[in-house]
């Protein structure tokens, strides 16, 4: 098929023709291109990959065909079928096979000369096609595509182009950890004794396609979905755009991507892995073309997000397998041992999905009568946890050391958080005491004077939980003599 003969671009240059014509080609790329096909080198330059690829990636390459139309239609190209040369643009062939470009290995004219480069595949510069060398740092987005390298300018131009997007369409940006966030996995040599049921009942259910326990041999791994998942992807997904990003290896990202998404209607390209990380041991939004001020995480581990705290919903650890509680020092049995689970009614991922939509909708409230470009989620977030333990006055005792600067400790904060006032002494105006000790003096005064007695995991539900938790269901359950 010739593009410039039957594209509805070739008479339209508007950003919804392009998406449209996208993807209307690329079902028509999915449906007859064989599974088994193999393309060759060359091949491989003029392919973006699979129509999955592509639908979530037609916006970062939308200014490469915008170019090339608006200079197909300025030379007055009657015609383009297979692959001409045309001196001084950008070739692009589509057939049933593929959709592509490829650069000439002519100069430019010097109307259309490039540097600096927005961005490279495979040593080709994404505007004028030439092979030239970065000219400015490049941020690498081998996750999309490999070879795939933008720069700082083009970036930020993707971001606020995304930004419009995004809101138009009245959704956000949802990063989502794997472990311990939305499942857990063992290795098999890790499976205690009291666990080995659940090899059998892997290998008796795997054809059930509602099954949430996999046997995954090639990894020698056992992975169990968190209950809730499926639904929590389906709902959240109606209000964001959502990436997964790990600190696993790509292989083991995209085996679970599978079973979270196996129609690929959730996440397509967009899994982040390890190797995609620009800081060792640290996540950074940097990797991800989404404007910060829209973007909120998933993550069950705060130290890996020291540069985006405030977009950070801490998690509840999902410790299924006992391997899980080893790793994480916990000296009694995981559930699985236990031989239960999580709720799906009350679990972790339902509460957190009320918090999104909490936060969705306050986001895009039209009666604040604000300009959605200029807001922010993360003041959103700030605005929902204040609320928390509102009205709460609070007093430590025997939680941290006591030569220790009170303000400084990480419970204190946290409680100041999620919006209780916090003292270092006693007074009417107090309503809990915090303590790990029955017997001190601030202790036995909430107990005299009918205050709340309750120990410290009482703000750790709280932030968890996201509501103010029954006292009584956090008393404390031992005494020393203060």
């Amino acid at each position: 098929m010739s593009l410039a003969a039957e594209s509805p671009l070739h008479s339209s240059s508007s950003s919804d023709d392009l998406a449209a014509f996208l993807e209307a080609e690329l079902e028509l790329a999915s449906s007859d291109t064989s599974p088994n096909y193999q393309p060759d080198e060359d091949e491989e330059i003029m392919m973006f990959m699979s129509r999955g690829f592509l639908l979530a990636f037609y916006r970062l390459c939308l200014f490469l065909f915008a170019t090339c139309i608006c200079r197909i239609k300025r030379r007055k190209v009657e015609s383009l079928e297979g692959i001409k040369e045309l001196q001084g643009s950008v070739m692009i062939e589509t057939n049933q096979e593929n959709i592509g470009i490829i650069g000439t290995s002519k100069k430019l004219a010097d109307e259309d000369s490039c540097p600096p480069h927005p961005g490279f595949y495979k040593g080709l510069c994404l505007r004028c096609g030439q092979l030239a060398e970065d000219d400015g740092p490049m941020l690498s987005l081998d996750y999309i595509t490999k070879d795939l390298k933008l720069g700082t300018r083009e970036s930020d131009r993707l971001r606020k182009e995304d930004l419009k997007n995004l809101l138009r369409e009245k959704k956000l940006i949802l990063i989502l950890d794997l472990d311990h966030t939305l499942l857990n996995s063992t290795r098999l040599a890790d499976v205690s004794l009291e666990e080995e049921y659940l090899l059998r009942q892997a290998d008796s259910i795997k054809d059930d396609p509602k099954r949430s326990l996999f046997k995954l041999d090639a990894m020698h791994m056992l992975t169990k979905l968190r209950p809730f998942v499926h639904t929590f992807l389906k709902e959240a997904s109606s209000m964001f755009e959502m990436y997964i990003y790990t600190m696993a290896e790509r292989s083991y990202a995209l085996e679970i991507a599978k079973l979270l998404d196996p129609e690929k209607v959730y996440f397509n390209s967009k899994v982040i892995s390890q190797a995609d990380c620009t800081q060792r041991h640290q996540k950074g939004l940097d990797v991800v073309l989404g404007a910060e001020n829209i973007v909120l995480i998933l993550d069950d581990t705060e130290f890996v997000w020291q540069k985006h705290k405030e977009n950070l919903i801490l998690m509840e650890r999902y410790h299924f397998f006992s391997s899980s509680c080893r790793q994480f020092g916990f000296n009694a049995k995981s559930l699985s041992e236990l031989k239960k689970d999580e709720r799906e009614s009350d679990g972790a991922l339902a509460t957190i999905l009320n918090v999104l939509k909490c936060t969705h909708q306050m986001f895009f409230d039209p009666v604040l009568g604000t300009d959605l470009s200029s807001g922010d989620v993360r003041q959103v977030l700030k605005k929902i946890r204040r609320e928390i333990l509102q009205g709460c006055k609070i007093v430590f005792s025997r939680v941290f050391p006591s030569k220790s600067l009170a303000k400084d400790q990480p419970i204190w904060k946290l409680a100041e958080q999620l919006g209780a006032i916090c003292c270092t002494d006693v007074d009417a105006s107090i309503t809990h005491v915090v303590s790990t000790d029955t017997g001190t003096q601030k202790a036995q005064w909430a107990l005299q004077n009918e205050k709340f007695l309750v120990n410290p995991r009482w703000i750790e539900a709280a932030n968890y939980l996201w509501r103010r938790q029954q006292e009584e269901d956090f008393p404390i359950s031992s005494s020393r003599n203060s």
